[in-house]
């Protein structure tokens, strides 16, 4: 039986360089007796990591800090430019890219609009977003966020079409996109990118056991148990978009990859014409769900106003009939936001029963247009439905979660090869080359 590996002086100086490199991304920059005390280590051998650590490029002085009179410190910082890594967000609509250096701090974005039949290969319009953020210097990792998810079993995308995805159905998708970029890259589903961001930085904060629902001109899901995204076997948890729904038509009916399931009652498409059949208008489900919040709020206030003022004076028969009118479309606005919350809830029901989460992250424009009028109205339908009540929080990350998420996995891997870091437990499984 083999004993345990003793602590060899070049592992001791690898453990304690990547605490240093860790509290100076967390709290930096840094004077050289900050980084001991923060550290636990002495002097001298602070002395020696900072001066290993500048000599490989990865820290860097950042002027001196005046002390006790007479008396300075050398600050240091994280050098910027160890490393830079980009991010990727794609739809049928437009290619979102964002670049950032190795401490975070996002240094180009690029928009590349993206016709429904793009043109070219598919590695040039990826280059193309990413040459327009203009980066700094060579990036170090690429991370690109799809409407589908990458089986790991074949690494083939999957839960898309190629009507869906235009190119991206070809075998080896991963190695040909780092191949075809010049730089290692990892696929991974959008939402799946959108809870990272939330457990980063947004509503999950601190809640190892949540989902996220995208509703959206699409829905979707995304599983984090234990403080780590559940995939499933074929990369597919949380294509909730087809799960079998009450008063939904099946893949049986539909076909496979057709409008079926949640997707049927409770997508984009779907909320518009609910609306309209409310009287709603709007040109498109984001703009109908926010004209019938505005509805249902304004015409509550004007009612109290106008009840305050009745007990003053009598109403005239043409302002109390347009009180009237004004009230029943308040009513039916607030009809229609019930009817989508209802549908909403149904598969929330499903999958809080199945899963029993703490937290349930409301994400994507549909539930971003409804503001928190519709979560509660979702909060209070899901309550009805399930013994669990699980709260319901709306996406507090800003400037795209998708994006976000994207980066933030990028960085994550990034620093695990520049700094030796042990990936996040969250992020661990994506699908790097």
């Amino acid at each position: 039986m083999s004993g345990p590996v003793p602590g060899t002086p070049s592992l001791l100086r690898a453990i304690n360089d990547r605490a240093a490199l860790r509290v100076l991304l967390d709290r930096g920059p840094l004077t050289r007796p900050e980084i001991g005390t923060l550290t636990g280590l002495s002097k001298p051998t602070a002395s020696q990591l900072l001066a290993r650590l500048q000599e490989a490029g990865l820290v860097v002085l950042d002027g001196v800090r005046e002390g006790l009179p007479g008396r300075t410190a050398e600050v240091y910082r994280i050098n910027p430019a160890a490393a830079y890594v980009g991010a990727l967000d794609v739809t049928p609509d437009r290619i979102e890219a964002r670049v950032a250096d190795i401490t975070g701090t996002v240094v180009g974005e690029y928009t590349l609009p993206t016709p429904r039949r793009p043109g070219g290969e598919l590695v040039e319009r990826l280059n193309a977003a990413l040459e327009g953020a203009s980066p700094p210097g060579p990036l170090r990792q690429v991370v690109i966020g799809v409407q589908a998810a990458l089986d790991p079993s074949t690494g083939a995308l999957g839960y898309a079409t190629a009507k869906d995805m235009p190119g991206w159905q070809i075998p080896g998708l991963v190695p040909a996109l780092s191949e075809g970029l010049g730089v290692p890259v990892a696929v991974e589903n959008d939402v799946n990118l959108a809870a990272l961001a939330e457990q980063a930085h947004g509503a999950a904060r601190g809640h190892p056991d949540f989902v996220l629902l995208w509703a959206d001109e699409g829905i979707g899901a995304a599983v984090v148990l234990g403080g780590r995204l559940h995939r499933g076997a074929t990369g597919g948890a949380g294509e909730v978009g087809y799960m079998p729904t009450p008063g939904a038509p099946t893949a049986r009916e539909a076909g496979r990859y057709a409008n079926h399931g949640y997707q049927a009652l409770t997508g984009g498409p779907a909320v518009l014409r609910l609306l309209r059949s409310y009287g709603v208008r709007g040109a498109d489900f984001r703009q109908a769900i926010a004209n019938a919040v505005r509805a249902a709020e304004s015409a509550t206030a004007r009612r109290a106003a106008e009840s305050a003022a009745a007990q003053r004076t009598a109403e005239s028969a043409t302002a109390r009939r347009a009180a009237e009118s004004e009230a029943r479309r308040a009513e039916d606005a607030r009809a229609g936001l019930r009817d989508i919350a209802a549908r909403l809830a149904v598969g929330l029901a499903a999958i809080t029963s199945v899963l029993d989460p703490g937290l349930i992250v409301l994400a994507g424009g549909m539930v971003m247009a409804g503001g928190e009028t519709l979560r509660e109205l979702v909060e209070h339908e899901l309550h009805a439905l399930t013994i669990p009540r699980p709260r319901l929080r709306l996406s507090s990350v800003e400037g795209g979660p998708v994006l976000a998420g994207a980066l933030d996995l990028a960085l994550d891997l990034a620093r695990a090869e520049v700094f030796g870091f042990t990936p996040d437990n969250a992020r661990a499984g994506a699908t790097p080359l």
